[in-house]
């Protein structure tokens, strides 16, 4: 009896070892492949997205890839396209920061201030209709910021699922118009906005901003120097355009997309003043030619290191012409008088209409810049706004009303499109960083307790931290 029941014992002993074994390798297998599985993978794993390369660089993982996106998120049974993005993966464990240039997509590890703020990953994604992120057949209506907008809520949504912690939005230029649309159109999608240099051009009609800023700007000496060479670039139109054809043969340079040279001629130095204060700075105006004694190749070669002479031909305009369109219809675009140009300007500032191929129908849509600003006026919940003193799109950029929430904007004196951050004030420097970090969700108890005390989380690194400042159309058509 004792043998049998001791017999007994031992097999339910061993049943019960045998399942509580088994339960714990079950356990260990289902735990197995969310634990082991590769970061590709995962991403992989995600419907429609296919990887195009991935690059070594130290400290992280970085894939190109592929997103399928429907052309019309409104109708997305209407056919799919293939949208360029970049991953930066840090760790699934730090935040993430949502990255548009508003343009083509740098293919090459970059990362931006928010993401060495946060020490996070970075999602870079390629605008809509940016080749090679363009649908064909191309159907231009479905260019808007709406559609933009949820291309991005839509990876958002995708990867949010890997990437489980805060969210950032930014971008500059276009891309920090693109990040506050974003915000506008699905707020409760990221944890913060920050925008850099993002112009506000609400009604398109009125660019007086514009001439009150070009006449204040730097000093009396730059200024009258800088429109002393506009003047004489078209003073001598006509041994300088005969340069330009001369460039245009050599180049392959064609313009039918403007109509013909003189007109692009003319955009170009138009655009002199400008892209002088777009990239350059105050202490460059030592490096501007003196008018009266500058020979014509003195002239020519400024306006083309300032505004470069390949802008307005066919093969300067193509890869903007999503912008140009963009601009046509929703976006806007300034206009400035330049009364030291009287007599000698033949087109004024031309419309993007003139920027565009004229197989592709524009109409302007008026409201959808004033929607957008009523909204951030309105309802701005922890965004930033970064803007330079003595860039020209920060005439008219976004303003925070009363009804706003943690939300910012800053001027960085001196600075010029490529203002940041870093180039703040002491003061303004430390608030813009400790709150980057707190809507990530990395704030140091430190920096919780003190702003003076925030700093960037991550290490420098010159060729990841290099700035591809995109050398837009001037975004002056």
């Amino acid at each position: 009896m004792r043998k049998t029941l001791g017999w007994l014992l031992s097999l339910v002993v061993l049943i019960g070892t045998m399942g509580a074994a088994g339960s714990t390798a079950q356990a260990a297998t289902a735990a197995e492949p969310a634990a082991a599985t590769d970061i590709k993978d995962q991403i992989l794993g995600i419907a429609g997205m296919s990887l195009i390369e991935e690059k070594p660089y130290p400290g992280y993982r970085f894939f190109v890839l592929n997103y399928e996106q429907p052309v019309d998120h409104r109708q997305p049974w209407k056919g799919t396209f293939k949208q360029r993005l970049t991953l930066l993966h840090k760790d699934v464990s730090r935040p993430s920061v949502f990255f548009t240039s508003g343009y083509n997509v740098n293919t090459s590890p970059r990362r931006s201030e928010p993401t060495t703020i946060v020490d996070g990953n970075q999602v870079s994604l390629e605008y809509r209709f940016f080749t090679p992120s363009r649908p064909d057949p191309a159907n231009w209506s479905n260019l808007d910021i709406w559609q933009a907008a949820s291309d991005q809520h839509r990876l958002f949504t995708a990867l949010k699922k890997i990437y489980k912690k805060n969210w950032l939005a930014t971008g500059g230029s276009k891309g920090g118009m693109t990040a506050t649309y974003y915000e506008r159109f699905y707020p409760r999608d990221m944890d913060g906005v920050v925008a850099y240099v993002a112009p506000n051009d609400v009604v398109n009609n009125e660019d007086s901003a514009y001439d009150r800023f070009f006449a204040k700007v730097g000093t009396k000496e730059c200024r009258d120097r800088l429109n002393a060479v506009q003047r004489e670039a078209l003073v001598r139109r006509e041994p300088l355009e005969a340069k330009y054809a001369v460039a245009a043969a050599e180049n392959g340079w064609t313009f039918t997309t403007v109509g013909n040279l003189d007109k692009a001629y003319e955009a170009v130095v138009l655009d002199y003043v400008w892209a002088f204060w777009q990239y350059s700075l105050l202490a460059d105006c030592g490096s501007v030619p003196d008018a009266k004694v500058a020979s014509d190749q003195e002239i020519w070669d400024t306006i083309d290191a300032i505004s470069g002479f390949s802008a307005y031909s066919d093969q300067g305009l193509e890869t903007y012409t999503p912008y140009y369109y963009q601009a046509g219809t929703q976006l806007g675009s300034p206009d400035i008088k330049q009364p030291h140009l009287k007599g000698l300007s033949r087109y004024g500032y031309q419309p993007p209409r003139n920027f565009v191929p004229r197989d592709i129908p524009m109409a302007f849509q008026p409201g959808v810049m004033a929607d957008v600003d009523t909204w951030v006026r309105n309802n701005a919940h922890q965004m930033l706004f970064v803007y330079g003193q003595n860039d020209p799109w920060g005439a008219e950029p976004f303003h925070l009303g009363y009804g706003v929430r943690d939300s910012y904007v800053m001027i960085a004196p001196g600075a010029n499109h490529g203002a940041n951050v870093a180039k703040l004030m002491d003061g303004e420097k430390a608030l813009a960083t400790a709150k980057i970090l707190q809507w990530a969700g990395v704030a140091p108890a430190a920096a919780l307790a003190d702003a003076g005390r925030a700093a960037p989380l991550a290490a420098p690194d010159a060729q990841l931290d290099q700035r591809d400042l995109e050398r837009e159309p001037q975004l002056r058509p």
